[in-house]
């Protein structure tokens, strides 16, 4: 099986769908379709069960699945190596983050690595979904969320005490709650991945048992503009309440944890000279926020 046989099967793999492989890789449905069906041909091997609900893999198929995904990671392993001795300024940097951190300081880094290196193209991808650096999905993540694999570089380059806070509209309706009052009589906004983790919610330690939960937003962003539009009170790190002027409500109360910030990148592509611009661009938007 050589690499190009090996993307389609990895594909229809991870997928399931032909439509889904085909989306993936660039090229028609029918193209993988033939790929696969010349690939099994070849091996004299049926590595797929076509079914209703899409292709699934048979006991070769999985047995082939162990041997490719070696050959992927060789692959990539291949391409990392040879980018890292990359010197030149130009080319596509892909960098992933959230929309919160896009907007604040990702695009200005963008717009400062322009000015200095119109040849280094950044493609950003600002989503809840957390890409990978060791496939080569994303060159450089900026996450709140340190990573365990020991082939990633990560460095710290922001950490921001998290607070209540609430816009001046909200307060001149409804007041400042009561600390220990349980958020009674108060409309409240919250992370809604939080709502599926935690038991015992919390808002700076305080549980929400007599607060009304109005807002439950997919990413720190919605959380924000909800908070800023007066829909409720909310928990967001210090450094952005007080960048969007709201209200900080019990400043002498933070959540246990704070909010950090991680510049992450593969060991084999923090050298490469495109990479490095993109980096300290990054590393400069956020010097200064706290750390």
């Amino acid at each position: 099986m050589n690499w190009d046989d090996a993307r389609v099967f990895l594909a229809v793999c991870r997928e399931s769908t032909l439509r889904g492989a085909a989306r993936v890789l660039g090229v028609d449905q029918a193209t993988v379709g033939r790929r696969i069906n010349a690939l099994e041909k070849s091996l004299s091997a049926t590595l797929f069960l076509r079914t209703s609900e899409g292709y699934a893999l048979t006991a070769v198929g999985e047995a082939a699945l162990l041997s490719v995904e070696k050959m992927e990671r060789s692959a990539l392993d291949l391409e990392r190596q040879i980018q890292g001795l990359d010197d030149r300024l130009t080319g596509t940097v892909r960098v992933s983050t959230t929309d919160s951190l896009a907007i604040d300081f990702l695009i200005p880094a963008i717009a400062c690595l322009h000015d200095k290196h119109p040849d280094v193209r950044v493609q950003l991808d600002a989503s809840t979904q957390i890409l990978s650096l060791a496939k080569r999905e994303a060159d450089i993540a900026v996450r709140n969320t340190r990573p365990d694999n020991p082939d990633l570089i990560a460095r710290r380059i922001a950490r921001w005490p998290v607070g209540l806070f609430a816009s001046q509209a909200y307060i001149d309706r409804h007041g400042v709650p009561e600390p220990g009052s349980l958020f009674e009589g108060h409309d409240l906004v919250v992370y809604q991945p939080y709502l599926q983790t935690q038991k015992d919610l919390t808002l700076v330690s305080e549980p929400l048992g007599r607060g009304r939960i109005v807002a439950a937003l997919s990413s720190s962003l919605l959380v924000r503009r909800s908070i800023a539009a007066g829909i409720g009170i909310g928990e967001i790190p210090v450094y952005t309440g007080e960048l969007d002027g709201l209200v900080r409500l019990w400043p002498e109360r933070t959540r246990p944890l704070p909010y950090d910030v991680w510049l992450v990148t593969h060991a084999d592509l923090r050298h490469t000279a495109r990479v490095r611009v993109v980096i300290d661009e990054i590393v400069a938007a956020f010097a200064g926020t706290g750390e």
